[in-house]
């Protein structure tokens, strides 16, 4: 049985003040931006210290820690993979990173808001443009497609945005950068940008609208109200955010090119490539298009195997051609068009961006 309570005890404590609530503790964005780059700057410093020793690791463990005979061709693919499957993740955390945040500036919204409205030929330019930043994949093609619909692009500047967006990819730009260095990307760049702005453009002036679905333009699409302003700090932890989604999604595939890569580095014949992928093989342009397209591989699984085959003498056209079929002209997101595209204009879009691709081999086969 509980005693009751002193009548004098409850007055002294009814008359004590109350215990004062304590609020939480907000940090400034100024102070959680600090604390992000003080994380970020010794990341960075730590970065730059292990890919200066990737290689001298790599030669380490093949030939002294699994002891493997430097003259054998298992040993030359082994130290490939050991040296470029680091270097390619470590490039690639790096660039999914700065193009996170890079994409915090240009969200789906914002693109469709600035394409809607221009001139068909200044359009086509832009979308071009816009294609390289914005956040796209296989399966944002319909929601995309029809968003832009909604909003009065014309259909050639639309296609111009979804030729650029996938084959231009700032990824394989920023690898082909960091393994072949600033001509190579500049190639890839400059000549990816060209094909989308033109087929979009050719696309256009064919008048194709009518063999766009006719639901389509029944769809009216609510407009995303556009976020607050993002600070710094937000910046950043979408950075983070992407890296952590981006690269935990590809890192399988990259692997497995780096793979494909390391056997073809070690034991395919120097020059062996020259004679079905070389310039003098006419065919080759042609039959790197139709092997790529069936191929489904992101940008990161795909560079890894264009190293490989340019260093075995396959041709800089060849190679180029291959792998705008693999990234551009996928079959996954030609299936995903369908939904939205008849077939006419499928085909029209497929064998424009093919013959850009066949000219863009064979230009540079000629060239170098």
């Amino acid at each position: 049985m509980r005693t009751p309570a002193n009548p004098q005890q409850l007055s002294k404590v009814s008359a004590e003040p109350p215990t004062p609530r304590r609020e939480p503790i907000l940090i400034s964005p100024t102070r959680a931006r600090g604390r992000l780059w003080v994380w970020i700057v010794p990341a960075a410093l730590a970065w730059i210290l292990l890919y200066g020793l990737l290689e001298s690791v790599s030669r380490w463990v093949t030939y002294r820690a699994i002891g493997l005979d430097d003259s054998t061709h298992l040993a030359r693919a082994v130290q490939f993979f050991l040296y470029e499957s680091p270097k390619v993740l470590m490039l690639l955390i790096v660039v999914v990173f700065g193009v996170g945040i890079v994409r915090s500036f240009f969200t789906p919204e914002r693109t469709r808001r600035a394409l809607a409205g221009t001139r068909e030929s200044l359009g086509n330019v832009l979308a071009g443009g816009l294609g390289v930043v914005t956040p796209f994949c296989s399966c944002s093609a319909v929601p995309l497609f029809l968003g832009f619909v909604e909003a009065g692009v014309p259909l050639g500047v639309t296609l111009s945005f979804l030729i650029s967006a996938p084959m231009v990819n700032e990824v394989a730009l920023v690898l082909l950068f960091g393994l072949f260095g600033w001509r190579v990307a500049a190639i890839y760049l400059g000549t990816g940008l060209a094909l989308a702005i033109v087929a979009g453009w050719t696309l256009g002036r064919l008048h194709l609208e009518r063999f766009v679905e006719s639901w389509v333009y029944d769809v009216r699409i609510g407009m995303v109200a556009e976020k607050e302003s993002l600070t710094w700090n937000d910046r950043l932890q979408r950075a983070i955010q992407a890296v952590r989604e981006i690269v935990g999604k590809v890192w399988p595939y990259v692997v497995a090119g780096i793979a494909v890569g390391a056997g073809i580095h070690g034991y395919v014949p120097e020059g062996f490539m020259a004679g079905i992928m070389g310039k003098s093989a006419w065919w080759s342009v042609p039959a790197a298009v139709l092997i790529g397209v069936p191929m489904y591989s992101n940008a990161a699984g795909i560079v890894p195997v264009v190293q490989a085959l340019l260093e075995k003498g396959a041709a800089l056209g060849t190679v180029l051609a291959f792998m705008m079929a693999v990234i551009g002209l996928s079959l996954p997101e030609t299936i995903i068009l369908r939904k939205v595209l008849k077939l006419p204009l499928i085909g029209a879009f497929v064998g424009i961006v093919a013959l850009g691709i066949l000219f863009i081999g064979y230009l540079f086969n000629a060239l170098f």
